[in-house]
């Protein structure tokens, strides 16, 4: 049996009260003594242990990202020394050759965020049952997200960049 008792003032304070009150009712019940915070707690408690492991999971993945995306580009600028020197040499500047890298990352991540969107949208309804206060479906948060996905890319993808921007023409010509 559940017993549900609403106290004025600190609940903790009163339940020895509460304990004895019960007894001189039903002696040989066990009294167990929870607030309604420790109740609510409880049940929350693998919703919130889920949410942390998504939280766990979301942030690895976003490291992740951004490494892979910064491996990728720097390998991409280090394939292309010579061509950037070549580039360079016959007079482009700093500026062209970090927009040019920075549009190949930028073309990268507008290709892994419509595929994060799409992959999310297909999963949609496997997690709306853990959403509060959202619609799975809801696109303000999917535009949201991949804005800021693709702003961490880019900001990876500028560290390329400004590297392949400081290129010396003559040393990028020698390379290999």
């Amino acid at each position: 049996m559940t017993l549900v008792v609403h106290a004025q003032g600190n609940p903790t304070a009163q339940a020895q009260f509460i304990r004895s009150e019960v007894r001189s009712l039903w002696p040989e019940a066990t009294v167990n003594f929870r607030t309604f915070e420790e109740v609510f707690s409880r049940s929350m408690a693998d919703r919130r242990f889920n949410l942390t492991l998504f939280a766990v999971f979301a942030g690895t993945a976003l490291s992740l990202a951004v490494l892979g995306i910064y491996g990728v580009l720097s390998y991409s600028v280090a394939q292309r020394t010579q061509e950037i020197g070549v580039r360079m040499a016959i007079g482009a500047s700093p500026r062209d050759i970090l927009g040019m890298v920075l549009r190949h990352g930028g073309k990268l991540t507008a290709l892994g965020a419509a595929l994060g969107v799409a992959g999310a949208w297909a999963v949609s309804r496997y997690i709306a049952t853990m959403l509060y206060g959202v619609r799975a479906t809801d696109a303000a948060s999917y535009v949201a997200v991949s804005l800021l996905l693709m702003g961490v890319a880019l900001v990876a993808a500028a560290i390329p960049a400004m590297r392949a921007a400081r290129t010396d023409p003559m040393e990028a010509l020698r390379y290999e």
